[in-house]
């Protein structure tokens, strides 16, 4: 029970992401960053008032981490299927190229 509990959280705290999800992961931060920036700069600008920007922005940056950091289930969504390691299995498949398998 408690080895399956373990196995669980090293799962979680090992941040496996795919290609995809890193994509998404950098226009995700992109695009909140940029949007957190204009707002903070045009609530300051109207309101003439720096400290209310600066808490905008870091609030907003704060999200972002909250959003990007963590390896969220979301992000891999496309996971890659990797080869097996020359040697470790009894019967080897082979690539097929060109309809003919190599290997």
């Amino acid at each position: 029970m408690a080895d399956q509990l373990l196995d669980q959280v090293r799962e979680l705290a090992e941040g496996q992401i795919d290609f995809e999800g890193q994509k998404l992961a950098e226009l995700l931060a992109t695009a909140v960053l940029a949007t957190v920036g204009a707002i903070s700069f045009i609530v300051g600008f109207f309101l003439q008032d720096i400290k209310l920007s600066l808490y905008i922005g870091l609030g907003g940056t704060a999200f972002s981490l909250l959003l990007i950091v963590p390896p969220w289930p979301f992000f891999n969504r496309h996971p890659v299927k990797w080869l097996p390691l020359a040697g470790t299995e009894t019967k080897s498949q082979g690539i097929l190229v060109d309809g003919k398998v190599v290997g």
